[in-house]
């Protein structure tokens, strides 16, 4: 079996966190690769465990050292996923990357064997009550994130795998058995 380098995608509010967690409490040998981002940290997170929160300056540097296996910038914040940080990760065992649908494409350009996954919602009616229990964002926030949805929704053709996240337990079965069997070609 190989190590393999996963890339959960979708839009916001869709479950990609959860499911992440899921896939990493019940997979010893699954890491979560853990991106840098400019924006602040939201009520419980913790530097270095859901982000590495930093600076814009120190993130500008990053960019041109060719730090990044991919990064963005959404919402006026920037994100980004350190390359050498999944890089170490990778050579003891497997890596989950949760990230944004472009985020994704761009790993599979530097990094050709990524499994991208793309987690999608049941409904459009759906992810807006979802971000909206979620209530860590402005209404004004919640409509852009929703303006954006049918863009990532409409890049699945690209992605190798689609799961749609009506059903938490089968949708990580899913992804579990996607990975499995990543994991034995």
């Amino acid at each position: 079996m190989r190590n393999v380098l996963v890339v959960l995608s979708g839009p916001s509010g869709v479950g990609k966190g959860t499911i992440a967690k899921k896939l990493v409490e019940r997979d010893k040998n699954l890491s979560l690769s853990i991106s840098c981002t400019t924006r602040a940290p939201r009520i419980g997170e913790i530097n270095g465990r859901e982000y590495f929160f930093i600076g814009k300056s120190e993130f500008k540097e990053k960019i041109a050292e060719k730090g990044f296996l991919e990064y963005s910038e959404h919402f006026e914040n920037f994100y980004g996923t350190p390359k050498d940080f999944v890089l170490n990760k990778l050579k003891s065992g497997d890596v989950l990357l949760e990230i944004d649908v472009n985020g994704g494409l761009e790993v599979k350009k530097s990094y050709p064997d990524a499994i991208l996954i793309m987690l999608l919602p049941p409904s459009e009616d759906e992810i807006r009550l979802r971000l909206m229990k979620r209530s860590t964002e402005s209404a004004e926030k919640i409509k852009l994130r929703m303006q954006r949805i049918e863009y990532e929704v409409g890049k699945k053709e690209l992605y190798d795998y689609s799961v749609v996240n009506d059903d938490l337990d089968t949708a990580i079965l899913d992804v579990e058995k996607i990975i499995k069997n990543e994991k034995n070609k």
